[in-house]
């Protein structure tokens, strides 16, 4: 792999900024103990996958402002002020986080192969997502000093950061299916760790390192391994089943933790190390209905975190587990709107 700084030539890598405001406080919904002081952060468009600064006091996430845009880069600080984009409003982005003692972030960007949003996923076949071509870059916090991580073919996405700051642990296509890598934060020591045919994403590593929590679907029979073979060639997967797997930080001893049917996705750990959120739609595979469950770090103990009736997804803990940030489509303006929320955690044994 190579590295190299990106220069956007024409492109003048400025901030977005928004009007200041702050969040507005929200009811939670009947059975949410965990929760206490919901706060919406954002409000209309799509806004997904908040993840923490080091400190605490932000979080980086993707927005789509309209069906006319495509997914950018924003930071936005805990009590809902400060909102700025961060990316460079080309392509499309995805996946934002925090690294180098929070000094950097990094995402997913198409624009190295078009300004333009690519064109959106084929949905004759059914519920699927696009594989873009998308590599890693990184940044300083407001847009500048754009660097490209990554620059093979294909999806490089996905990418969160090791607690001693030294690894980043992402999804690829490079090898022919999308597994799971680790590298150095330069990019340099790329290592594959999963090689089993299937869809193995979302990867975390637990607070101590060791582990990886993430989201798996291998095609169990000869048929369903064709099908996905298949939408994979074209660029697409099917995200409808999928299950919570934890492995070792070096690829061993990778164990599926549920089984639970349906969609799983999203897990984070709890800055104790002991237990896992996600999000699911086990409950009623068919539906929107996602919820949060926590469960043990062996997929004992699995307890429902919220009662909403539409999407609850992308939970990630503050590194002192104070607070939760996740997105959800509750309270929007707009049917299949989602936003940002932040809720203190409350520990609950009732």
């Amino acid at each position: 792999m190579t590295r190299s700084t990106f220069t956007v030539l024409g492109c003048v890598l400025l901030a977005s900024c928004a009007p200041d405001t702050r969040g507005v406080a929200r009811p939670t919904e009947q059975g949410e103990r965990f929760f206490a002081n919901l706060t919406q952060l954002t409000f209309g468009g799509q806004n997904a996958e908040s993840y923490f600064s080091a400190d605490g006091t932000r979080l980086v996430f993707q927005r789509q402002e309209s069906d006319s845009t495509c997914d950018q880069q924003y930071l936005i600080d805990i009590d809902g002020s400060g909102i700025r984009r961060i990316s460079n409003g080309l392509g499309r982005t995805t996946c934002g986080y925090f690294y180098e003692r929070d000094s950097r972030v990094l995402y997913s960007s198409t624009f190295h192969v078009s300004e333009q949003c690519p064109p959106p996923p084929d949905y004759s076949q059914g519920y699927v997502w696009a594989l873009y071509d998308y590599d890693i870059y990184t940044s300083n916090p407001d847009g500048s000093d754009l660097r490209r991580l990554t620059e093979t073919r294909g999806y490089d996405a996905e990418a969160t950061l090791s607690p001693d700051g030294e690894l980043l642990v992402f999804t690829s296509i490079r090898d022919g299916d999308l597994d799971i890598y680790t590298m150095k934060i330069d990019g340099s020591d790329v290592r594959r760790l999963t090689t089993a045919v299937g869809y193995d994403g979302g990867p975390f590593f637990s607070p101590d390192g060791s582990k990886i929590v993430y989201r798996s679907w291998h095609p169990p029979t000869d048929e369903e391994r064709e099908n996905y073979l298949a939408l994979l060639a074209s660029g697409l997967v099917r995200p409808s089943r999928m299950e919570i797997w934890v492995m070792n930080s070096d690829g061993g001893d990778q164990t599926q933790i549920t089984d639970l049917g349906g969609a799983n996705f999203a897990p984070a750990w709890h800055p104790n190390g002991e237990r896992i959120i996600f999000s699911s739609n086990h409950e009623n595979p068919r539906s929107r209905d996602f919820e949060l469950y926590l469960m043990n770090v062996d997929g004992s103990g699995l307890t429902r975190v919220t009662h909403s009736s539409d999407f609850d997804g992308f939970p990630h803990f503050s590194p002192d587990g104070s607070k939760l940030a996740f997105a959800s489509n509750r309270h929007g303006t707009v049917q299949g709107e989602t936003n940002i929320f932040i809720v203190d955690w409350v520990e609950s044994d009732g």
